[in-house]
Order: structure tokens, then sequence, then C-alpha cells
């Protein structure tokens, strides 16, 4: 005997936002993953930096909400789903990124109810202001867990890219504003991949 039942309108809409951003898992990085030749996903990198996040929390400059922290991730790079992932180092040459993203954000979170949509939007509103200490926590986490995986890949994207160790501390110095002990850490990464011959 089936077993059926209507679903109500919002729990279609939740299903319906679960099902799109499976897209999330075709958005590619520029990163290498560490134990296979292949790049990263956009989820994957999410879930890491989630998982980041737990582990390295107490390492925040200032206490924060670890599971509002773990929201932000989780929810930050879901805009790709439609606007495509920018490599960092390219961000500011291209001037049509906020507003393509902005575009996005209201379309993947107008799949859910009004309520739970603008819940959504106002995370990665949070993450993308970096006006809170979870927020500015979160960039640390979102900032230092590529050049992990860059630095232990042999630098694979950094070279690929032409990316010199300038690049890597200027664009990312904010890791400072939410961490200072994982900025040092990332200090002795950049310095780690010059004397390795991975970074320029």
């Amino acid at each position: 005997m089936k077993t059926s039942f209507l679903l109500n309108k919002k729990l279609k809409q939740q299903i319906s936002f679960i099902l799109e951003i499976d897209k999330l898992k075709t958005v590619l990085r520029k990163t290498k993953i560490l134990h296979e030749d292949r790049l990263e996903n956009s989820a994957e990198h999410s879930w890491q930096l989630a998982l980041a996040a737990l582990i390295l929390s107490e390492y925040a400059n200032e206490k924060v909400d670890v599971n509002h922290v773990i929201k932000m991730l989780l929810v930050h790079d879901l805009v790709e789903v439609y606007s495509g992932d920018t490599f960092h180092y390219h961000k500011e040459a291209d001037e049509t990124l906020v507003a393509r993203e902005m575009e996005a954000a209201k379309k993947i979170f107008g799949i859910l109810s009004e309520e739970q949509g603008k819940e959504l939007l106002a995370l990665w509103m949070e993450f993308e202001n970096q006006r809170t200490p979870e927020a500015q926590f979160a960039a640390s986490i979102d900032r230092l867990i590529p050049m992990l995986m860059n630095s232990y890949s042999g630098g694979k994207a950094w070279k690929e890219f032409s990316i010199t160790s300038k690049q890597v501390l200027d664009k990312n110095q904010h890791i400072k504003n939410g961490s200072t002990v994982l900025w040092d850490f990332a200090q002795e990464l950049i310095q780690g991949a010059i004397e390795k011959g991975n970074l320029a």
C-alpha cells in the first residue's frame, strides 16, 4: 500500500531550496584538494570552513557564538549557485561582482518562505559586511583555509596564477580582524611557502 501526502507550501519551498543548492557541488574553485589531483568545489569548501570554525573558535579575538559563525559559513557561498566562483585575487577587477552576487542572493534565498529567506539573506549580508565579531571570525576562517590548502599542496594555485607573497599578504590581512593568532599562523604559512619556492 502506497503512502502519500501533500507537502505544505513551506515544506515544498524548503525541499526546492535543498535540491537547488545541490548545484553548489558543481561550482569549481581554484584550490586543489590535498589527496587527489582535482579542484575542490564550493560545497566542499563551505563544509570544511564550518568544521574549521568549530575546531578553531578558541582563537577568535572575541568570544563568538560558534553556531552563528557556522551558519554564516554554510550560507556565505550559496550565491555561487548562480554567480559562480570568483578567484579571490581577481575580485577587485570584477566590477559586476557585487551586483551579481546580490541578485543571486535574492534569487537563491527567495526560494524559501519569506521568513526563512530573510533569515538566510541576513546571515549572508552579515558575512559580507564584516561588522560583527562572528562575521570577522568567519572571514578569518574563509581566508585561512585556502591558504592552508595551497601551502600543503605545494602552492599549486599560487603558481598557476602567478600569485606573489605580497598579494597573499595584502589580500588576507583581514584575518587579523577575527583572529590575531590565526593571522600569525597565516604569516608563518606564507614565509614557509616562500622558503620552499611555492610562492614568489
